[in-house]
């Protein structure tokens, strides 16, 4: 519900430019920290961006080229409005309850006498960044025409440290992250620093937003983009330069996006702060997205699960497939249903539970068809829906791919509205496939094609899945995903998604591969900018926890997840997400001191507080319960053991507050000492201060609750 609304609109009826004139129009933040200024010279649109009167983004070019026209060059500046607004709007679950909208905006109308199509480009402001978009208009609508390719530029003006991964290769998100100045992305940088990208190396040299990058003055900006739909998704090409293009991921015959007038492109969206700890706290992405369509969402239901997963993909004793390993047996689920219940989760992943996994399914596209309405002669799924339903615990649904697409939405409606007859209300979805250009589509003369996954192609095949899974009550969590731009707003079915390294690759990754102690430290300053994630934290057997086979009982040593049990907590906290995961194997819970965080700490809060951060070193997260007055506190650290000095002037002032602390013993660290754990119970106030000790690869993890 939007309250507090004030919105004006003041034409400037007289302004009109030519193509060969010069003016600046500005527009500033709210707060006046931010403004934009906007140049017409020579035929051409430019943007400049300004933080604390600094400029952070020189002349930048805007503008759309078609088979149909250019729109780049030889532009005419006409009608140019001015507006404003200062609203909030409640989130259905969120790290905040209360999202305030307070903008200032500038509409630009744009014509060439080239072509007859009109150009509009919108830009609103905000305190926290920036956004920016297209609409293209024609006399007559539903005008058909094939983007070529989008000008748009972001020249910084300083070459700085940045933190990125790489655009047009295999796993799509899933990539450690690199750090270097601007000027040094490349692919053959990203093999020295991180991880040697084999062969083929399609497309230019692009990296994946959000794209986050820190100046020598602290002021911290992340490049990204809103309300991805109906277009291709936005990699930005590098030069060796500090100077950025958009780059949309192309369709197989080298179409960048097919669409009709009238159009909307995504909001290109600046976020900028003073420090990496302001750019956590945006909320610009939310707000450039539409408002929730969905009418009822009494069905729509924050909570945590745990899943018959982690026994595959980590502890590798049981199989996905069918034998005498495989995991999704009915006797087994049962038994996870009988520990969920007892905890009082609200969810049970059970992945394997269906027919496709036998022949071939990763991770290529090909191999058997999943079949997602019928389950596996192993799994009884009305028995198991009886059993979880006497026991208070839904079943959470599983749909992996394999990137067969027309397979999947071929039973689409007959998935969903199994999911809606079997109790099932979340789904986890999955798109494995390890090919670059590698996604199937069949044409309409039957010939077959590859095509990206962050392609046009599959941006619309995701929204189909949400707008159908909607229909049903179903929301998802989606793994290999597009990457999120805040549609979670306008459909808050969409619950979360992976689109990163998660938890996973610690499973099956061997040390020297997995996740490293600062690839979380990384996270919440760029990935974690666009949505929730699905992570899965909580594991708590950290060393010798992998089998070398299912028929081999005995312990892969070259296995070793950089963490700690305290950090494992604390992540909770850091990484949010509505619907979260205790991903480690019901045994490893059972009468562990630290299991108690995992079934107090929520997962729909009022209030978020980023207290500190460094990108790659540290960061402190508080939240506060929406259900009580609860505060919980989350902070991790990279490789290198730290103090660091918190405020506790977030909590309620003339309020005691007993604190629970889960932290590393004086000798822990992720190597030395992972799986010890120390509980330790304090007073505080609003007054105190508190330091808070990490040791290396260590965390933190507290819950204030006022004292009774």
């Amino acid at each position: 519900m939007k309250k507090n609304i004030k919105l004006i609109l003041l034409p400037i009826l007289a302004l009109y430019l030519s193509s060969c004139s010069s003016d600046k129009l500005t527009i500033s933040s709210p707060d006046n920290s931010l403004s934009v200024s906007i140049s017409s010279q020579n035929g051409n649109i430019f943007y400049s961006v300004f933080k604390n009167n600094i400029e952070i983004i020189e002349k930048s070019k805007l503008g759309i080229i078609s088979d149909k026209f250019d729109l780049s060059d030889n532009l005419n500046l006409g009608k140019v409005t001015y507006g404003s607004n200062n609203s909030s709007w409640s989130q259905v679950w969120g790290e905040q309850k209360v999202i305030k909208d307070h903008h200032n905006e500038i509409v630009l109308s744009l014509d060439s006498d080239l072509n007859d199509y009109l150009m509009k480009i919108h830009f609103k402001i905000f305190d926290d960044g920036i956004g920016f978009r297209y609409e293209i208009l024609h006399p007559e609508e539903d005008v058909q025409f094939s983007i070529t390719d989008e000008k748009t530029e972001f020249r910084f003006t300083q070459d700085s440290e940045s933190w990125w991964i790489p655009a047009y290769a295999y796993r799509r998100y899933e990539f450690l992250y690199a750090n270097t100045l601007i000027s040094e992305i490349n692919r053959d940088n990203f093999s020295k620093l991180v991880e040697h990208l084999h062969d083929p190396r399609i497309g230019p040299e692009a990296v994946q937003t959000p794209f986050t990058t820190q100046r020598d003055d602290g002021i911290t900006i992340a490049i990204h983009e809103a309300n991805l739909s109906n277009y291709s998704s936005m990699t930005l090409k590098t030069n060796g330069t500090s100077n950025m293009e958009c780059d949309l991921i192309p369709w197989s015959d080298g179409d960048k996006v097919k669409t009709q007038t009238p159009m909307v492109s995504p909001w290109r969206t600046i976020i900028v702060g003073n420090n990496p700890s302001e750019i956590v706290m945006s909320t610009l992405t939310l707000n450039l997205n539409e408002p929730n369509k969905i009418e009822d969402v009494s069905w729509i239901e924050p909570g945590k699960y745990i899943g018959l997963w982690w026994e595959m993909i980590g502890t590798n004793q049981s199989t996905w497939g069918s034998g005498s390993h495989h995991g999704a047996t009915t006797e087994k689920v049962k038994k996870y249903i009988d520990f969920g219940s007892k905890y009082g989760f609200e969810g049970l992943l059970v992945e394997g539970w269906n027919t496709g996994w036998d022949e071939n399914w990763c991770c290529t596209g090909e191999g058997e068809a999943f079949d997602f309405y019928h389950s596996h002669p192993d799994f009884d799924d009305k028995e198991v829906a009886k059993y979880a339903k006497g026991k208070g615990i839904r079943i959470v649904g599983h749909h992996e791919t394999g990137t067969q697409i027309d397979n999947y939405e071929s039973q689409l409606d007959s998935a969903f509205a199994y999911c809606q007859k079997m109790g099932i209300r979340v789904v986890k979805t999955g798109y494995v496939n390890d090919g670059s250009q590698n996604i199937k589509r069949i044409k309409s003369d039957g010939t077959q094609v590859k095509e990206w996954h962050h392609g046009q192609y599959m941006v619309e095949h995701f929204r189909k899945v949400l707008e159908t899974s909607a229909k049903y009550e179903v929301g998802i969590v989606v793994h290999e995903p597009i990457k999120d731009t805040g549609l979670r707003r306008t459909y808050p079915n969409m619950l979360s998604r992976e689109g990163a390294r998660g938890q996973e690759f610690n499973g099956f990754m061997p040390k020297d591969w997995n996740n490293k102690p600062n690839h979380t430290t990384i996270l919440p300053f760029t990935r974690l900018l666009s949505s929730p994630m699905d992570y899965t934290p909580g594991i708590f057997n950290l060393k010798e926890y992998r089998y070398n086979s299912p028929d081999d009982r005995t312990i892969n040593t070259s296995h070793h997840i950089p963490s700690t049990i305290a950090k494992e907590l604390a992540l909770y906290v850091i990484i949010y997400a509505p619907v979260q995961m205790a991903a480690d194997l019901p045994e490893h819970y059972e009468d562990h001191d630290g299991f108690q965080f995992i079934l107090d700490v929520p997962v729909d809060w009022r209030e978020s507080i980023a207290l500190n951060g460094e990108i790659g070193e540290y960061i402190t997260m508080v939240r506060k319960d929406i259900n009580s007055d609860d505060w919980y506190l989350g902070s991790i650290t990279n490789e290198d053991r730290r103090q660091l000095d918190v405020d506790l002037s977030f909590l309620d002032s003339n309020t005691s507050y007993v604190a629970t602390i889960y932290k590393d013993p004086s000798d822990g660290g992720w190597e030395s000492n992972p799986e010890s754990l120390e509980i330790t119970e304090k007073v505080f106030n609003s007054s105190d201060k508190y330091t808070i000790v990490l040791p290396e690869g260590g965390g933190q993890a507290i819950r204030f609750s006022p004292k009774k």
